[in-house]
C-alpha cells in the first residue's frame, strides 16, 4: 500500500466522517483546514482511520501526529510491522 493509495482512503474517511465531499487532503493538511476537526471529532477520526486500516495507533502516535503526512507515514510503518 503506498502514499496515494492511503491518501485517497483517508479522503474517503474524512469526507465520510464530516460528510463533506469536497475535502481533499494532502501531507500539509491539519485539524484547522477541516471544517468541524475539533479535539471531539479527532478521536472519532482516530476510531475511523484504526477501523479502515485495521490497526491501533498508540497514545504517542495520536498525540505526536501534526498533519496527515504524519499520520500517512505512521499507517506506513505499522502495515510494514
Amino acid at each position: 500500500m503506498n502514499r496515494e493509495v492511503i491518501l485517497a482512503d483517508l479522503n474517503d474517511v474524512f469526507r465520510d466522517l464530516f460528510d463533506d465531499q469536497s475535502i481533499s487532503l494532502n501531507d500539509g493538511t491539519t485539524a484547522a483546514d477541516v471544517d468541524g476537526w475539533d479535539s471531539l471529532e479527532h478521536i472519532n477520526l482516530i476510531l475511523a482511520v484504526e477501523e479502515k486500516f485495521n490497526m491501533k495507533f498508540t497514545m504517542g502516535e495520536v498525540t505526536g501526529m501534526k498533519n496527515i503526512g504524519e499520520m500517512i507515514d505512521i499507517i506506513i510503518k505499522k502495515r510494514r510491522i
